[in-house]
Order: C-alpha cells, then sequence, then structure tokens
C-alpha cells in the first residue's frame, strides 16, 4: 500500500450502509474504514492490463470527463473525517466527484481513487449515476491543475457486494498509473440504508498531454 494509506492502518473503501459512528449521507453513499483483513480477498477483474503511457508528475485534479455516460464534473478533494472515514462530496444539486487526496493524482503511478454517488438524496441523480454502464475501452479524462490532461481506458468493471470489497484490487499498489472510480449500486434499502453493492471501474493510463 501507498505511504498514506499506510499511515491511517486502514484500507479504505466506498461503503453503501449506514457505519456505527460514522456519519452516513441520506442517499447512504458514506466511505467507511475497513481492516485489511476484512476486505475480500478476490482476485481483480479480468481485463486488467498496465498502461503503455509513461508515469505523469504530480498534479492535483480538477475536471473528470466520461464521455460515455455523459459525465462533465469538477473534482474537489477529499481528506479523512474525525472518525477516520473518508469524507464525501456533499449531498446536494451538481455535486461534483471527490478525489481522496491520500491516494496518488491521476497519471502518478498508483490506484488513484475519485468517488461520487450515485444519488443525491432529495436532488435526485448524482455525477455516477450511470457508472455501471461503463465498459472496457472507454475513455475517461482528467484535466488537472498544471493543465495537463490524463486519459484512461477502462479495464473493467465490477459490481460487488460491499461485504466482499476487493480492498487489495482497489487500492493495492500497482506498478503503472491507474484510476479508480467509485460509487453505490445495487439495491436500494429502504428506510435510508443506502445500497447493497459497491460499481467499482478500473482504468490504466493511456496518454498523458
Amino acid at each position: 500500500m501507498r505511504r498514506a494509506l499506510a499511515a491511517v492502518a486502514v484500507a479504505l473503501v466506498c461503503g453503501c450502509s449506514a457505519t456505527t459512528g460514522a456519519q452516513v449521507p441520506s442517499d447512504g453513499g458514506s466511505v467507511t474504514a475497513v481492516s485489511p483483513a476484512a476486505g475480500s480477498h478476490a482476485p481483480a477483474p479480468s481485463g486488467a492490463a498496465p498502461a503503455a503511457a509513461r508515469p505523469m508528475p504530480r498534479s492535483l485534479p480538477e475536471r473528470l470527463r466520461i464521455p460515455s455516460i455523459g459525465v462533465d464534473t469538477s473534482v474537489m478533494s477529499l481528506g479523512l473525517a474525525a472518525d477516520g472515514t473518508v469524507a464525501v462530496p456533499p449531498i446536494a444539486a451538481h455535486a461534483p466527484a471527490g478525489w481522496y487526496k491520500g491516494s496518488p493524482t491521476p497519471g502518478q503511478t498508483g490506484p488513484s481513487v475519485i468517488l461520487g454517488h450515485v444519488t443525491v438524496g432529495v436532488y435526485g441523480d448524482g455525477v455516477f449515476v450511470h457508472l455501471k454502464r461503463m465498459r472496457p475501452g472507454q475513455r475517461i479524462t482528467v484535466t488537472r491543475q498544471d493543465g495537463s490532461v490524463a486519459t484512461f481506458a477502462v479495464d473493467s468493471v465490477q459490481t460487488v457486494s460491499k461485504a466482499h470489497f476487493p480492498t487489495e484490487a482497489v487500492y493495492g499498489n500497482v506498478d503503472h498509473p491507474a484510476l479508480r472510480l467509485i460509487t453505490c449500486g445495487g439495491t436500494r434499502v429502504s428506510g435510508g440504508g443506502g445500497y447493497t453493492d459497491n460499481v467499482i471501474v478500473y482504468a490504466s493510463l493511456v496518454a498523458g498531454s
């Protein structure tokens, strides 16, 4: 694991149900802390392959575009909440995606992690409402603070039960610049219980300009 993740001594996953001691948004799109031992040991989805593109220097993400599902959003930085969970974008109209600043910036070697809501309470659909529709080969671009653009190609898309989140596949070290997009999915639980699953997009850098 990268130093920033090791420092908090947990692997962080995008949770979809209420967690004791954690604040959960009304859509259930919280991010909860899980020990590495509690994470799933399921292998990474097939089809993932290192990108040929060379790593890019560190630069914070400013905008995320996914033409195939109509995403064009600003990107905010997310840190850790007081209870050790990752903060999430606000439950608000037009809430942006959020980059977890404990992960590499998009284009650096390693898994850069961007989270987004599937729904935003009374405001309706979230920025990642159609994330599960993504398919291998589709492009994702991240415009960075230094003016450069990191272009990723989707390797695979996975829907997995929250109880079997593949912690190591999402947050573990990789030898190339990678991107992980995470949201909630599956069945929406009544009474504010969130969602049963996570949708995870795995992508690799194919160009940096």
